[in-house]
């Protein structure tokens, strides 16, 4: 019965809410917790956060999550900090250490080194990590004692700034600011700037500041949320549509929007691009995304019609 009621409180909630994700939480527990107190339906995090890292983590709910891909693939800006001097298991604070060595490490060795992680770089994702082998996420193989093979991977740090961190001396670290393509470890590239340093490191803190147009200044921490009412949670919801801020408009009239919606494709004058929203010319109303290859408008990824009725009513 009380299983029932749940599903029955449950409602239709549409639009992307910016978490600032706390510290210790999962990327899925934090996601679980936002939906039930908004009562959403249905719900969709855009890649995970490890639980030691903190930052912007944009949760989909309804018809956005069929846009949450978006969010996946897009460039990622992260702070972080690494502790000279001490390697361990898991290349983060939460592993044993397994190696330490003395720290003698300047502001020039840091400028020395940046060239070597910055462009199109190679890394080898860590054996803690959510990458998945044969079924099992590697952190699996890892927590079993079980050391798998896996390939570098291509990944582009765009930018790279690292200073020395204002800490205690006898706890030397470097603070690094990191704008970079998806895909990329910071922690492994945390223990690999410490291997170029010649002393090793780990990270010890995380925090993502901006993903795919999104940052940190946005976003809504959990706590506040929690302290507030229903109506002012919805409040904190974007629309769908601000996932597609770098997509082309293009508008249907009526007869064209059905057709459209049905996965028919459309004919007419506009230029090639493989990122187009599609609107309803009468109404504004997102019908869903959609690719122009001569002279055809291709659909995408559609919203139902009563998806668009929701958002319209909402």
């Amino acid at each position: 019965m009380n299983a029932l009621r749940a599903r029955v409180a449950r409602r239709p909630v549409h639009g992307v809410l910016l978490l600032d994700k706390p510290l210790g939480w999962s990327s899925n527990d934090a996601l679980q917790k936002v939906k039930w107190l908004l009562r959403a339906e249905k719900a969709g995090h855009t890649g995970t956060l490890d639980p030691l890292a903190t930052g912007v983590l944009p949760l989909c709910f309804g018809a956005a999550t069929k846009f949450s891909q978006l969010q996946l693939d897009a460039d990622k800006t992260y702070e972080a900090v690494a502790r000279l001097g001490q390697k361990t298991s898991t290349a983060d604070a939460e592993g044993e250490v397994i190696e330490e060595r003395p720290v003698q490490v300047s502001q020039e060795d840091l400028l020395r080194i940046a060239p070597q992680f910055t462009g199109l770089i190679r890394q080898i994702p860590p054996m803690h990590s959510a990458l998945k082998k044969d079924g099992k996420a590697l952190y699996e193989y890892a927590r079993a004692g079980i050391e798998i093979e896996r390939e570098a991977r291509e990944v582009t740090i765009y930018a790279l700034n690292m200073t020395l961190a204002d800490t205690d001396v006898a706890q030397p670290a470097i603070k690094m600011i990191v704008k970079c393509s998806k895909g990329t470890y910071i922690r492994t590239l945390g223990e690999d700037v410490g291997e170029a340093l010649g002393c090793g490191a780990h990270l010890s803190a995380l925090r993502r500041v901006g993903t795919g147009g999104f940052e940190v200044g946005q976003c809504v921490t959990l706590e506040a949320l929690e302290a507030m009412t229903e109506e002012e949670r919805l409040n904190c919801l974007i629309p769908v549509d601000s996932l597609l801020s770098e997509h082309t408009v293009v508008m249907l009239d009526d007869e064209n929007k059905a057709r459209f919606l049905n996965g028919v494709r459309r004919r007419g004058d506009w230029a090639d691009s493989e990122k187009i929203a599609v609107y309803a010319e009468s109404t504004r109303a997102l019908l869903g995304t959609a690719q122009a290859l001569a002279g055809e408008l291709i659909p995408g990824r559609l919203l139902s019609p009563l998806d668009i009725e929701q958002i319209s009513n909402a």
